[in-house]
């Protein structure tokens, strides 16, 4: 019998944001409605409560200026 794998969800790295948002000199709901992300959203992202999905993750690889999906996210497997 073959196991089936486990699901996997993208984590995002808060700390790289905060380093943008630090560089930038932007609050983290300033950075959301600029992205036109939910800022209630965008803060359980980078607090671990939320797992964006692929066109979020998109959208925020784009606002923070990022090519690479590794530098931004940590895929983990669903427990």
């Amino acid at each position: 019998m073959r196991r089936a794998r486990p699901a996997l969800r993208a984590r995002l790295r808060a700390e790289v944001v905060w380093e943008y948002l630090t560089r930038h000199n932007l609050a983290q709901n300033a950075f959301a409605r600029r992205a036109g992300i939910d800022p209630g959203y965008f803060s359980q992202m980078m607090n671990g409560r939320r797992f964006p999905s692929p066109q979020m993750r998109a959208r925020l690889m784009v606002a923070l200026e990022i090519t690479e999906f590794d530098d931004l996210f940590v895929m983990e497997a669903v427990a």
